[in-house]
Formats: C-alpha cells, structure tokens, sequence
C-alpha cells in the first residue's frame, strides 16, 4: 500500500494524481488470469489541471462484465476519486497476467446525486494505464482519450454501501468500454483527504 502522506498530499496535475489512485488500486487488487492487452492508441493531448484527491473510496466486490476497447476482461477492485475542482474517476484495476499497470477510468465532471440512494456521473473521457506508459516518480501517468457516456452507482453512499456501479463510454474514436460491479456486500473504504468546496456534489456525504 502506498503510503498516505506521500502520494496524496502535493499538488499533482490531473494525469499523475490519476496516476497515484491507480497505484493504490493495483495495490489491493488479488492476482487472477484474463486475456491481456495491447496499448490503446490515443491521438488527445492531456488537459493540464492542477488538483487534489480531496476523497478517495475503494470498493470491493467483482465485475460481472468489463470491456475495454471491446475486449473482455475480468477485475476485482474499483476505486471511486473526487478531486477538489471536481473531477470523479471511477479507476477499475484490470486482472490481466502481462501487466500489473493495467487500469482504466472512466472520468467526468458535474456528477449528481438524484437521491441518497443513487449517483450519476458524465463521462468525458477514459483514462487508459499499462505498463508502456511514461512514468513520473515513479507512477506510471495515464493516456487520456476523450469519451462520451454515464457511470451510474447506486446504493446508501452516507452508510458506506454500495450495491454496484455501470458504466458505459464510447471514445472519439469509436471503441467502447463497458462496466458492470457488483459489490460484496462489505462498507465502502471512505478516506477523506481535504474538505472541498461546497459547489461540489459530494455522493459520499
């Protein structure tokens, strides 16, 4: 596990702060086989926006489905992160044999609770690690590929309990990604870093 005060608390721009909540996820993830992968091809530059993690909440549980690029593949850990200018990654640690880095995210902004029970988040864009990726101190920093499409959680976020999460993208260039967790019934690991502005929707209040 990487260590608290050292990933979380400098000012990181949003790839590496990415980057940091990736690590952490391949931290917890059990080993298991799957098809591995080759590197996505991405034709976006990365948006520059300087952020902190202000919440980070891991969830345990199984993926009933995850497609990348539309290949299947199989997972064990997802990671919910909220960042101070309000962007969400929902990161998914891929159980894939070849490469210990491999994680995507589905990433957006302007995420809403329509009830305590229910949470939607606009996809933007995916984030997309392996063990190709260029690396700053040490973390290896994700491409980014603009999307469209909807994560959705539901469950008593306030409780720490999360039923599952989907979600489903498509990225400019015509490839899908697909998601669909089903917790296992164990509370949501909730680590608050730093109080966020109140125009930030928060699911985890």
């Amino acid at each position: 596990m990487i260590p608290w005060h050292m990933s979380l608390t400098m000012r990181l721009c949003r790839p590496v702060l990415a980057a940091t909540l990736m690590a952490v996820i391949l931290a917890l993830a059990s080993p298991c086989f799957a098809g591995s992968s080759a590197p996505i091809p991405v034709n976006n530059p990365a948006a520059q926006q300087n952020s902190f993690i202000d919440l980070l909440a891991l969830m345990s549980g199984h993926c009933k489905t995850l497609k990348v690029a539309g290949r299947t593949f199989a997972c064990k850990t997802v990671a919910y992160a909220h960042g101070d200018k309000g962007r969400v990654n929902f990161a998914v640690a891929v159980d894939d044999p070849t490469d210990e880095n491999h994680v995507v995210s589905f990433s957006g902004e302007n995420g809403k609770r329509a009830d305590d029970n229910s949470y939607e988040l606009p996809i933007d864009r995916m984030l997309l690690n392996s063990k190709d990726r260029p690396r700053i101190d040490g973390l290896p920093v994700p491409a980014e590929q603009v999307s469209t499409g909807v994560c959705r959680q539901t469950g008593n976020f306030a409780a720490k309990k999360v039923k599952d999460v989907t979600c489903s993208a498509t990225d400019s260039e015509g490839r899908s990604y697909e998601l669909l967790f089903v917790s296992d019934g164990r509370p949501v690991s909730v680590r608050r870093i730093r109080q966020s502005a109140p125009s930030i929707q928060d699911p985890f209040k």
